[in-house]
């Protein structure tokens, strides 16, 4: 049952045992990652035009998509407020603005990846059956560099440990994702695993649409890379209106992105004290979207 865990963990910890002390070669492991992001959700697009009734499938996807979208935020973010009154963070008294035009077109070009995949399926006369095989093969280098970037992203355990705003905080989007997930999981009828599968992307749309897609197919794969895109999306929005009265709630629901993409406009509008929460909370939940969306995945019978 594990055997696919297995095959999956074992690039992720061999690239999780290399030292990256060079800057160029760092840059070009984080340029290689993004390439071979770009082609996986271009073949994840060709494997959506190789499903059968097509238009159906799609509405199913925007089904869970919505479902899941829905549930996982309002658990998300009926918690977090929790976390403001009793470990509140202090921001900086400036506030800055932020272009989130250009914070949310990496977003939309991932989107388009995807589409230009999806097209080229459908108007290309090619054969299809090669997809699923260079998805898995690509996907294994994937997380090869991803485990290099965790090794190197400059947090050692012993500060993530210190860390209890971090840690509440991935701990309490966790707890909460699954509870929207296995209430999602209850009003679509499908297994409650697949269900704690699905939100356990934290945010991840690239990593998690891979995962769930080389799982259980191109719908939960679609669904799950727009239920997290969906969230950076509206985290990009939330972070600058809530960070000077709820911090905790606009870092938290970030997820994962807190300690990359979507770190700019928090330390922008929040100031440095909430970078390191955003980096431990979003390091963590990087950390564990592999491990737990793999074991649940074992799981499904």
């Amino acid at each position: 049952m594990f055997s696919g865990m297995i095959f999956i963990f074992t690039p992720l910890f061999l690239g999780y045992l290399f030292v990256v002390r060079n800057e160029k070669r760092l840059n070009l492991v984080n340029r290689t990652t993004s390439y071979l992001i770009y082609i996986i959700l271009s073949l994840m697009g060709l494997s959506l035009a190789a499903l059968d009734n097509l238009g159906s499938n799609l509405q199913l996807i925007l089904t869970y998509t919505v479902t899941f979208f829905v549930c996982i935020g309002i658990a998300n973010l009926s918690a977090l407020p929790i976390i403001d009154k009793y470990l509140p963070i202090q921001t900086d008294s400036t506030h800055k603005k932020v272009p989130l035009s250009q914070m949310a077109l990496e977003s939309i070009k991932l989107i388009f990846v995807v589409g230009g995949g999806l097209f080229a399926g459908l108007l290309l006369p090619i054969s299809l059956g090669w997809v699923d095989a260079a998805s898995e093969g690509i996907l294994i280098v994937l997380l090869f560099f991803i485990g290099i970037q965790l090794r190197n992203s400059g947090l050692t355990l012993k500060q993530i440990i210190l860390n209890k705003q971090g840690m509440v905080l991935a701990l309490v989007i966790i707890l909460t994702s699954w509870l929207g997930g296995v209430t999602a999981a209850w009003l679509l009828d499908i297994s409650i695993y697949q269900g704690l599968a699905m939100a356990s992307g934290f945010g991840w749309y690239s990593l998690s649409g891979i995962l769930m897609g080389d799982a259980f197919g191109p719908v939960f794969g679609g669904a799950s890379f727009l239920i997290e895109l969906a969230r950076e999306l509206v985290a990009l929005v939330m972070i600058p209106m809530l960070i000077r009265r709820l911090p905790c709630t606009a870092i938290g629901y970030a997820g994962a992105t807190a300690m990359d993409f979507t770190l700019p406009v928090i330390q922008t509008t929040g100031g440095v004290r909430c970078v390191p929460v955003a980096i431990v909370s979003g390091f963590i939940l990087s950390l564990l979207v592999p491990v737990l969306m793999l074991f649940f995945v074992s799981l499904v019978a």
